[in-house]
């Protein structure tokens, strides 16, 4: 059994996460406009879910063969050293975003917006780790000045 193989068919279960999530942002509207004036709050609890699911699907987008590009805006980021480290930086910045917000809106506030979107901005945070893992993996495979070294080499 090639485990290669198998968790990259395993990262297709981003897909239908992604799907879940879709539906956790509808759900508020699909409700109705009374209940959304009923409870005002419960958009925030909502999109919390959808954060907390968006957090599952990058999760499993990470198993997938960073031996391949999906499409050639990503072949294009990842072959070129200054893009490809640029996005590197953007992914970090933004795990570390989400996890500072997450954190400080569960640990130190008591109420709010950012109270009711802390775990599901934890959760992306920590399923990005595993989206940085692979990008650092794709910019290492698919860089032109690597290929070109190891070429003249």
């Amino acid at each position: 059994m090639n485990f290669k193989i198998f968790f990259h068919y395993i990262s297709y279960l981003q897909y239908p996460l992604m799907l879940i999530g879709l539906y956790f942002a509808l759900k508020p509207y699909l409700q109705g406009m009374e209940q959304l004036k009923q409870n005002p709050n419960l958009i925030f609890q909502s999109l919390n879910t959808v954060l907390i699911f968006i957090g599952l699907s990058v999760s499993f987008s990470s198993l997938q063969d960073t031996s391949k590009t999906q499409n050639k805006v990503s072949e294009k980021i990842w072959q070129d050293p200054v893009k490809g480290k640029i996005m590197i930086f953007l992914i970090s910045f933004m795990i570390l975003f989400f996890l500072i917000f997450g954190l400080i809106g569960y640990y130190i506030l008591d109420i709010g917006i950012l109270k009711d979107l802390s775990i599901g901005l934890i959760i992306l945070g920590l399923g990005m780790f595993g989206l940085l893992k692979a990008a650092i993996e794709m910019f290492e495979n698919h860089r032109i000045d690597k290929k070109t070294e190891i070429k003249n080499a």
